[in-house]
């Protein structure tokens, strides 16, 4: 349990995406307010269905998930971003054929009103979305598309943020700068989940983490606690784990 107080908790989740067939099996998870939770673990743990759970993206077959207290257990996205929830998809994360500007509006399609606002705080944190702001969302690369797609749902100035493998398919480079922004997003208060593959950077800056394996809990525990447990480095990590 985090010492912030619980933002976003989800208690005894089990949900899949065929009739039957459970991915989760009871995964448990604490969000404290400003802080940045990771989740960690090997290829078909459930980590991408959790975020997708914790968004009603697929059905909850039991278990809870709450928001400040009240159950939002299976709410429809466009309720649970009202409520000040964001979430970034691993993949068709932007509106490629729409301007950088345009993807920006529908991000904020709910308080339209709010835009010079929203605009501002957005492109403080992403400098290039202003820079960019007339140009399509095809002709970004991969790490500018990952920008936009965080920065769209950063537009509603979100309580928690769902990052689904925010580096994925990116360059080391641009995988850096991924981790960094994700880091300066926590640390300006918007609680954090991240589902990520790059175990070792995703614990680095991590404040604690679940290791998910076979739709369960597995470890969890700080970033860095985890990032020298040996189980951990062991069975999840293996040699990048023990990098200095």
């Amino acid at each position: 349990m985090s010492a912030a107080p619980a933002i976003l908790t989800a208690e005894g989740i089990v949900a899949g995406y065929l009739p039957g067939v459970d991915i989760l099996r009871g995964v448990d998870l604490t969000v404290g307010a400003g802080e940045l939770v990771g989740v960690i673990g090997p290829n078909g743990a459930g980590k991408s269905t959790l975020v997708k759970a914790l968004f009603g993206l697929i059905p909850v077959r039991a278990g809870k998930v709450a928001l400040d207290g009240a159950d939002i257990t299976g709410r429809q996205a466009h309720e649970l971003v009202a409520r000040g929830v964001g979430y970034v998809p691993q993949l068709a994360n932007v509106f490629r054929t729409l301007t950088v500007e345009e993807n920006l509006r529908m991000g904020l399609f709910l308080r339209p009103h709010a835009w010079d606002e929203r605009l501002a705080a957005v492109t403080a944190v992403f400098p290039l979305l202003g820079a960019r702001a007339a140009q399509r969302a095809n002709n970004l690369s991969g790490g500018e598309r990952q920008m936009l797609a965080m920065g769209r749902a950063l537009m509603m100035d979100p309580q928690v943020l769902l990052l689904d493998e925010p580096s994925a398919g990116l360059s080391p480079t641009m995988q850096d700068t991924v981790f960094d922004t994700v880091r300066q997003i926590a640390d300006s208060g918007v609680s954090v989940v991240m589902v990520e593959q790059n175990a070792r950077r995703c614990l680095l800056i991590s404040d604690r983490a679940y290791v998910l394996d076979q739709g369960r809990n597995a470890h969890t525990g700080t970033g860095k606690a985890l990032l020298h447990d040996p189980k951990v480095i062991d069975l999840y990590l293996g040699t990048l784990g023990r990098q200095p």
